[in-house]
């Protein structure tokens, strides 16, 4: 996929006699600093950090990591750290509300970096169940590392792990058209309400 075929796309399915729009979300698989893709996606096609997302789409647009809009929709209070266990490694931080894009995937393990042992040519190399104590690990250690309440696990593969609480298809997890909202918001984080999150 290029951009300019996802805009295209996205136009297409928001044509006026469709309800039009206004303003757009995106979460994309690349480091994103001030809206800005800093570099190019692994596994899309190419362009997308040279592209005006706003002036193809003709509506203002905002371009965060996936890994972050996906995090952001899990957090539910405290600081949680969420990895999203995919081709490669997403992930993000969220400390009491404010969101920070993170990228472990390059940090050092072993004989390689982190996203060599958990990302899914692992796991076809490994094996699954290798390739869970490896996963297992890198949460142990990370969770350490930042002093987290909790670790959330997204990202297809998620599902091929045991007892954790995981973003895909959680019922406290927010739909993608809620994130998405909440990023045009000064304070894009759950509102809360006697301690709780509202969902």
């Amino acid at each position: 996929m290029t951009p300019r075929s996802m805009i295209a796309a996205i136009r297409r399915s928001a044509a006026p006699g469709a309800g039009g729009s206004t303003r757009i979300s995106i979460g994309i698989p690349a480091p994103v600093r001030q809206g800005k893709v800093l570099r190019e996606p692994a596994n899309l096609g190419p362009g997308w950090s040279r592209f005006d997302f706003s002036g193809a789409a003709r509506v203002p647009v905002r371009i965060v990591n996936d890994a972050a809009m996906q995090a952001l929709g899990s957090w539910r209070g405290g600081t949680m750290l969420f990895l999203g266990l995919g081709t490669g490694l997403g992930s993000s931080l969220v400390q009491e509300g404010v969101l920070v894009p993170l990228e472990l995937a390059r940090l050092p393990y072993r004989d390689g970096e982190v996203e060599d042992y958990v990302g899914v040519r692992a796991m076809e190399r490994y094996g699954k169940r290798k390739w869970r104590k490896h996963v297992a690990r890198v949460v142990k250690a990370l969770r350490a590392a930042f002093v987290v309440d909790e670790v959330v696990l997204g990202g297809g593969n998620a599902k091929h792990l045991g007892t954790c609480r995981r973003a895909a298809g959680s019922a406290r997890t927010r739909s993608p058209s809620w994130v998405g909202q909440r990023l045009w918001e000064p304070d894009p984080t759950p509102r809360r309400k006697r301690g709780r999150t509202r969902r």
